[in-house]
């Protein structure tokens, strides 16, 4: 079957240029202007719409198996490709945990029978995600993990992160780290200072992340791994990671939206859906990863997706609630929203963060570009219609999200995952 995608604003080679795209089944076949349509069987008008390629999250949790209650592999995907996302990066903190050869490849297998999206699959550093047994990490290679983490868990012993590194540099993956020292908590369930005191909530200092972020560039240096950090939040650990890469460090880092987006201030109430790890931080840290995603520190946005039940997100209490809030469907509109239309960010900047770069980061060689002969995965987003964000719009099934209730811009229309349609606007 052959698509035309007309009159659109495409994005290739980190241009924005007014260019039709051609889809011969799986693949793109020509992008061009004014593209003729003989023997096309579809013609998608796209104009005044942006044709991307498809978004590349490489970190979302898809609770399956064993959390299904949260999500699956089916309705997470689904919630991807309604972003707009058409490559994501699976993360292992799941029941049973991907630790060894035969769990991977069935967790692999499900995700191509279930997922609407391409799902590249994380392995765990350690045996159960425990911190305390590295996996044996050629036999996970080989069974198909693309990158190994502990996500949800920092390893809290050195000895233990040096010999994972070892292991992933043997292999050539990266480890994408949760950085966080368990002994530096003190029970705080939000970051410490004056809005959890005024909320009368125990605070946890960031100093829980960037002193293992220190500790780890140190030992990724000693390695030669490639240490990848997941959501970095405090100016701190922006800092340790500018320096290590002037240092020459294989480091690279990720932001997630919300730490972009929002502060501590912004809790207006004792409101679950403000609660995740790492937790919102100080408008100062807010700016400094800004900052970092600007001069090129941090690399590239990742969403982490954390999709959890109501019963484990009540709306009127953070304590004894899970951390994380879902971020696939919502992460390019608030972005492009608050971001793009405002100036801070290029569009083309934005796109390069959440097509290119992770993709070429991670070595998903057929993921984030617009090029003929790639596989046809393409999302074309409506800029210029505004639209109210409401839990009834989710597809994923969990809704705790503090964006609801937003006015935005930059919806999807339509996700092609290899040249087929796995999400169209109503």
């Amino acid at each position: 079957m052959q698509r035309l995608i007309k009159g659109g604003t495409a994005f290739v080679n980190g241009q924005l240029i007014k260019a039709d795209v051609l889809v011969a089944d799986t693949k793109i076949k020509a992008i061009g202007e004014n593209l003729a349509t003989d023997g096309v069987d579809q013609v998608i008008d796209a104009t005044g719409k942006l044709v991307a390629p498809g978004l590349v999250d490489v970190h979302v949790h898809f609770r399956d198996p064993g959390q299904t209650y949260k999500e699956t592999v089916a309705t997470g995907s689904r919630a991807a490709a309604h972003g707009g996302f058409t490559t994501v990066g699976a993360m292992p903190n799941v029941d049973p945990v991907p630790d060894t050869p035969d769990k991977i490849q069935a967790m692999i297998k499900h995700n191509h029978e279930d997922g609407v999206v391409h799902i590249a699959q994380y392995a765990s550093v350690t045996k159960n995600r425990q911190g305390q047994q590295v996996v044996d990490f050629q036999a996970m290679k080989d069974a198909g993990a693309f990158a190994f983490s502990d996500d949800g868990s920092g390893i809290q012993t050195a000895g233990e992160m040096y010999q994972a590194m070892k292991g992933a540099a043997q292999v050539n993956l990266p480890i994408a780290a949760h950085v966080e020292d368990n002994s530096l908590l003190f029970g705080g369930i939000m970051n410490a200072g004056k809005r959890a005191d005024e909320l009368g909530l125990p605070g946890a200092p960031s100093v829980s992340e960037s002193a293992q972020v220190a500790r780890d560039l140190v030992l990724a240096k000693a390695t030669g791994v490639h240490y990848h950090i997941c959501h970095v939040s405090t100016k701190e650990s922006v800092e340790l990671v500018r320096l290590a890469k002037a240092h020459g460090v294989h480091v690279t880092c990720e932001v997630s939206p919300h730490h972009l987006l929002l502060a501590d201030r912004d809790i207006s109430a004792n409101n679950s859906y403000y609660k995740m790890n790492p937790p919102l931080r100080h408008e100062d840290d807010r700016q400094a990863v800004i900052k970092g995603l600007l001069d090129g520190t941090i690399d590239f946005i990742a969403t982490d997706h954390a999709p959890h039940s109501k019963e484990e997100k009540p709306k009127d209490d953070m304590r004894g609630a899970a951390n994380g809030i879902t971020g696939s469907e919502t992460a390019f509109e608030t972005l492009y929203t608050h971001f793009v239309k405002s100036g801070v960010f290029t569009l083309a900047q934005l796109l390069n963060w959440m097509t290119a770069k992770p993709a070429d980061i991670f070595g998903l060689s057929q993921a984030g570009h617009l090029e003929p002969g790639k596989p046809a995965d393409i999302a074309i987003f409506d800029l210029n219609t505004e639209r109210t964000i409401t839990e009834s719009s989710y597809l994923s099934k969990g809704v705790n999200n503090p964006f609801t209730g937003r006015k935005v811009f930059g919806t999807t229309d339509l996700t092609l995952v290899d040249g087929q349609v796995a999400y169209q606007r109503k």
